[in-house]
């Protein structure tokens, strides 16, 4: 746990917490409005939670070069999750233009 200051973790786990809640309440917003949009769009927002994790786990074993993998697999799932939250955003977009004229 060496590689971080205290404050650049406190700013890691606030964010990944930030996120979670963020999941949480985009998915209640699509249960109010009962528009699986919104439910498409929290689930987009997966890969890059656990991207996330990926990186905050490297972090905590000292950026370990036996887990170089670990990095590999966050950059995989940035990609992905950028791929995904497009495509979530574009097809609320589209949900939303059909219901609002």
């Amino acid at each position: 746990m060496h590689a971080l200051s205290l404050p650049t973790w406190w700013i890691h786990i606030t964010s990944v917490l930030e996120w979670m809640v963020a999941m949480l309440a985009i998915q209640q917003v699509g249960i109010r409005r009962q528009e699986g949009g919104w439910r498409w769009l929290s689930l987009a927002m997966l890969p890059a939670l656990v991207s996330a994790m990926a990186a905050c786990t490297w972090h905590l074993f000292d950026n370990s070069p036996d887990l170089q993998g670990l990095v590999v697999l966050q950059a995989g799932l940035t990609t992905l999750g950028n791929g995904t939250l497009a495509l979530a955003a574009w097809n609320l977009m589209r949900q939303q233009g059909r219901t609002n004229p």
